[in-house]
């Protein structure tokens, strides 16, 4: 199965967050799962942690360009056709990273992994 990670199961799974569910765990260490991390969730986590939202030991790039390949995860582009899905993509979920990851997992027939039920209004398969 290949993973798409949010933006939270990705911090949570770097940092050993309780607050990660086991099932995602369990689904992100199974070496038998490609793990995949959107640009846009990269850019998010940028966004928050310039806005001092979202506090890091260290900067982001440094971070991510560490742990994304220690990991075994490849990083997703934005492509135009998963920046043109989100126009016609119904407003379950306000949020536009998460949109994105939405119309990414869509064309690319991918689970999220994610906490966020929200999701699940797009008929994607979520893993919590």
């Amino acid at each position: 199965m290949t993973l798409l990670l949010d933006a939270h199961a990705l911090l949570w799974f770097l940092k050993g967050d309780p607050l990660l569910s086991s099932r995602a765990k369990a689904a992100i260490e199974d070496p038998a799962n490609r793990k995949l991390v959107s640009v846009a969730t990269c850019w998010e986590i940028a966004i928050k942690a310039g806005l001092h939202k979202l506090k890091l030991s260290e900067p982001v790039g440094t971070l991510l360009a560490r742990e994304i390949p220690k990991n075994s995860f490849d990083l997703l582009s934005i492509s135009l056709a998963h920046a043109a899905a989100v126009e016609t993509l119904p407003f379950h979920h306000k949020d536009p990273f998460d949109r994105l990851l939405v119309c990414q997992a869509l064309a690319e027939n991918v689970a999220v992994v994610s906490a966020d039920a929200q999701f699940d209004a797009y008929g994607i398969v979520r893993i919590w």
